[in-house]
C-alpha cells in the first residue's frame, strides 16, 4: 500500500465559504481555481485508480486559514473545513484512511478548542500548521500550548510553508518577482521556522513530539553541512547576546534537533533529493507524501513522478516499506482495513 500523507484538498462547502470571506484578496486564487481537482472527487479517484493500492490521507490546501479573515471568523472556517474532511473520510474510507485537521491560528485559545473537537470528535490523525501565522514565528508564547497539547495528544503536527508573493524579495520592491517567493522562499519559510522551534528548546521539552516538514525538511538536509559546524559557532558572528545564550539552553547539538523533525517524500520527482532526505532523517522518519494536485498536469503528475523517484531512489526494500505505508500505520491513527 502507498499512503500518501501529504496531498491536498478542499471540501466543498469549505471552499465556497473561503472565496466568499476572502473575495478577491486571496492569494494563489488564480492557481486554484485552475485546478478542478481540488474540489472535484470524481476526477480525484479518477487519478488515484491509475496507482494500486494508492490512499490519501487529506490536508488542507494552501493559504492558511489565518490568511483568509479576522480571528472572529477563522474558528467558523476551520470548523467548516474539518467537518467536510471528517465527511470524506466517512464517505469514502477506502480512499481516505484519515485527515489532517486545520486551525485557526490567529485565534490561539479556538485553536486549542478545535484541536480537541477535531481529535476526538471527528476522528483528525493530527494538525496542519503554516510555517509562520501572519508573518508571526511559531516561537511566540501564544502557541506554545499548542505543541504541549499536540505532544500530550502523541500525534502528529503537519508544517507547510507560508510565504505570499507580496512577501518581497528586496527592502524597495513591492512583490515577489519570478515565482521566487514560492520556489525559494517557501523551503527558506520552512527551515527558519524549524530554527526557531529549535532554539526555543522545543524538543527538550517535547522530544518524541513530531513534526512532519514538507518537502523533505526543506534545506536542511542539502545544508547539512553548513547548519551543523555552522550553528555550533552560534553568537561568534553577531552582537546580539541572546544567539550565543540560544546555545546553552540546549542540551545538544542544534544539528541533532533538527533531525528530530520528519520529512515527506514531496519533491517532485528528484531523487537525488530524496536520496538526500532519507541519508538525513532516516527511513524511520520519512513518509510518502506527493503533494498532489499542485502541479502542471492537474494531478497525476506529482503521484507517478514520486513513486518513479521512490522506486529508483537508493535504499532497501524494507526501507521503502517503511516510507510507503509503514511508518504512516506506525504513526497515525488511520482507518484501515
Amino acid at each position: 500500500m502507498k499512503i500518501d500523507i501529504f496531498p491536498h484538498i478542499f471540501p466543498r462547502r469549505f471552499f465556497d465559504r473561503m472565496l466568499e470571506v476572502a473575495g478577491g484578496g486571496l492569494y494563489m486564487q488564480r492557481r486554484m481555481r485552475g485546478i478542478p481537482v481540488l474540489v472535484d472527487l470524481e476526477q480525484r479517484f479518477r487519478i488515484m485508480d491509475r496507482y494500486e493500492g494508492y490512499v490519501q490521507v487529506l490536508t488542507l490546501a494552501s493559504p492558511p486559514i489565518e490568511a483568509l479573515a479576522g480571528p472572529d471568523v477563522t474558528p467558523e472556517l476551520a470548523r467548516l473545513a474539518n467537518d467536510g474532511m471528517a465527511e470524506l473520510v466517512a464517505n469514502h474510507p477506502d480512499r481516505f484512511p484519515g485527515f489532517v485537521a486545520s486551525l485557526p491560528m490567529n485565534n490561539p485559545d479556538a485553536s486549542l478548542r478545535e484541536i480537541d473537537r477535531a481529535i476526538d470528535t471527528l476522528g483528525a490523525t493530527g494538525v496542519q500548521i503554516f510555517s509562520n501565522v501572519n508573518g508571526r514565528p511559531l516561537d511566540g508564547p501564544e502557541w506554545e500550548p499548542l505543541f504541549d497539547r499536540m505532544a500530550a495528544r502523541r500525534l502528529p503536527i503537519w508544517l507547510h510553508p507560508a510565504r505570499p508573493a507580496a512577501f518581497a524579495d528586496y527592502p524597495g520592491e513591492k512583490r515577489s518577482r519570478y515565482d521566487i517567493w514560492w520556489a525559494f522562499g517557501w523551503p527558506y519559510e520552512t527551515t527558519a521556522a524549524m530554527a526557531r522551534l529549535v532554539f526555543a528548546g522545543l524538543f527538550d521539552r517535547h522530544p518524541d513530539l513530531v513534526i512532519i516538514t514538507h518537502h523533505m525538511g526543506a534545506m536542511l538536509p542539502y545544508f547539512e553541512g553548513r547548519a551543523g559546524g555552522g550553528l555550533d559557532q552560534l553568537g561568534s558572528r553577531t552582537e546580539d547576546a541572546d544567539d550565543g545564550a540560544a546555545l546553552t539552553r540546549l542540551s545538544r547539538r542544534p544539528l541533532d534537533y533538527f533531525k528530530m523533525f520528519y520529512g515527506d517524500t514531496a519533491l517532485f520527482g528528484a531523487r537525488h533529493a530524496m536520496e538526500c532526505g532519507l541519508a538525513f532523517f532516516g527511513a524511520e522518519r520519512v513518509l510518502f507524501g506527493t503533494d498532489m494536485p499542485f502541479d502542471p498536469e492537474k494531478g497525476p503528475g506529482f503521484i507517478r513522478d514520486t513513486i518513479e523517484a521512490m522506486e529508483g531512489m537508493r535504499a532497501t526494500a524494507a526501507e521503502k516499506a517503511k516510507i510507503y505505508e509503514g511508518n504512516a500505520r506506525r504513526m497515525l491513527r488511520l482507518r484501515l482495513k
